[in-house]
């Protein structure tokens, strides 16, 4: 699984630099709609097309049914029973591409929550970064300490939390950054991505150690260094503005993906 995200994430890089030049919208309508074509070519070679089809037009005719015998009821009755036996029949089809869907998918939001989830830290303004470590904090030990990249000031020293296991520092950036921070740790040093200043872009979340945790935070490689959990920044959250409207982008995304298979599928003959 880690070089699944490894390849997603170098997809992305490259994705992030070839859309550039352009609004965020436009790299981001196109990425939903080719998802949607991608989840419907999928859905094709995964679903029983005839048996789908046999079972909506079962669906469709027992509607009618009802319409046209309403003063009739045993005739009702009838058609009612074979409505509901056929409605579970045709969410059975369905279910099992779309089951097989659902991992990858979900894996790629995960993935995207990276560059359209999260904004880079803004110029001036300050934020939190966390270290939380696997074991209780000895307060009579040295304090990790943190190392920040030209650009960005580390304003307070380390704060521990010792029921929590966690150390936190206050930064500020004061300029546009692309670069690491470095935190040293009983002698070893581990680093953090750092982004801020203008411009939508790739944004990695929290890193972690645990490989579990990597399926969700897999913006960068796992945490080697032992005794450490996790490393946070709290970004601030991102949003989508399409035709006028911020909303989520996870909701534009469905929606887009949505709307481009309901298009495409008389073309690619996907019945569902």
């Amino acid at each position: 699984m880690n070089v699944f995200n490894s390849v997603i994430n170098s997809l992305l890089s490259a994705y992030s630099a070839m859309v550039s030049w352009a609004p965020a919208a436009a790299g981001f309508a196109v990425i939903a709609a080719l998802t949607g074509v991608v989840m419907l070519l999928v859905f094709r070679k995964l679903s029983d097309q005839e048996r789908i089809g046999a079972a909506k037009r079962k669906v469709q005719a027992h509607l009618l049914e009802l319409r046209i015998f309403r003063d009739e009821p045993a005739v009702m009755w009838r058609a009612q029973g074979a409505l509901m036996k056929h409605n579970l029949r045709y969410l059975g089809l369905m279910l099992q591409p779309a089951l097989v869907l659902a991992l990858p998918i979900t894996l790629l939001l995960v993935h995207l929550d990276a560059f359209y989830g999260r904004a880079p830290l803004e110029i001036g303004q300050p934020a939190i970064v966390t270290l939380a470590m696997k074991r209780p904090l000895d307060p009579a030990a040295p304090a990790p300490q943190l190392i920040a990249p030209a650009g960005v000031a580390v304003e307070t020293p380390a704060v521990r939390a010792l029921d929590l296991r966690e150390v936190s520092w206050r930064i500020r950036p004061l300029r546009r950054v692309s670069g690491k921070l470095q935190f040293i740790v009983n002698g070893r040093t581990v680093v953090k991505d750092i982004e801020a200043g203008p411009g939508a872009r790739f944004v990695p979340g929290r890193r972690v150690s645990s490989a579990f945790e990597g399926l969700w935070h897999p913006d960068e490689p796992l945490i080697a260094a032992p005794g450490i959990e996790w490393i946070d920044i709290r970004h601030p959250d991102s949003s989508m503005r399409l035709f006028g409207v911020g909303m989520d982008w996870t909701v534009w995304f469905i929606v887009l993906a949505m709307i481009a298979g309901l298009l495409l599928k008389k073309p690619l003959r996907v019945t569902f």
